[in-house]
């Protein structure tokens, strides 16, 4: 791996700039350079919140790119934002059970999971971004599942300690998103434009 560049997009509240950073903290604990550029203003009022990440196995040059090697969109409004970050190597995965219509720009790959939907109706809402964070690791191979897990130690530890069953919860949710893109990798809701 060069470096991976990475943005993802969705409505205030969904946890996408959290996503970022476990990501990050992943790669940083892996040994990788990362860098994270969140871009939001007023999303926890309904806006859309945008989260650029790199992760290299060498020096990162440009925190800037125009072009994402994948691209994360978890709304109508990030969809029609972020069509701008895709080029024809790019790799696009967007909500269905979210997002009204599929992406129409011309990419490699568009793979639809139905995160949102699955979140709420077998596990939690609150692990919806969570699955997001399984089916980009099952879509990137940028990092490993262990270096994942490490990190939302890091991160959500304390919750855990409290709680553990938000533990076991939250490493589900992992597994299913990358089950997900699996799945469609095996031929289920993948289509290419």
């Amino acid at each position: 791996m060069a470096r991976t560049k990475i943005v993802l997009a969705g409505e205030g509240g969904q946890g996408v700039q959290s996503i970022a950073k476990i990501l990050v903290e992943a790669g940083y604990e892996a040994g990788k350079e990362v860098l994270y550029i969140p871009n939001f203003g007023v999303e926890q009022r309904g806006g859309v919140s945008i989260a650029f990440c790199q992760i290299a196995d060498t020096k990162i040059g440009e925190p800037r790119y125009s072009k994402g090697d994948i691209v994360i969109m978890l709304s109508d409004r990030a969809l029609d934002r972020c069509e701008t970050y895709v080029d024809e190597s790019s790799t696009i995965v967007y909500d269905t059970s979210v997002c009204t219509h599929e992406p129409k720009c011309k990419c490699a790959k568009v793979i639809g999971i139905d995160a949102n939907r699955i979140a709420n109706e077998q596990l939690s809402s609150r692990v919806f971004n969570i699955i997001i964070l399984g089916a980009l690791l099952e879509a990137t191979k940028v990092l490993e599942l262990s270096d994942i897990k490490n990190a939302m130690e890091m991160a959500l530890g304390k919750k855990f300690d409290v709680k553990p069953e938000l533990r076991e919860l939250n490493y589900k949710a992992l597994e299913m998103g990358m089950d997900l893109v699996k799945g469609a990798a095996n031929g289920q809701t993948v289509s290419r434009v």
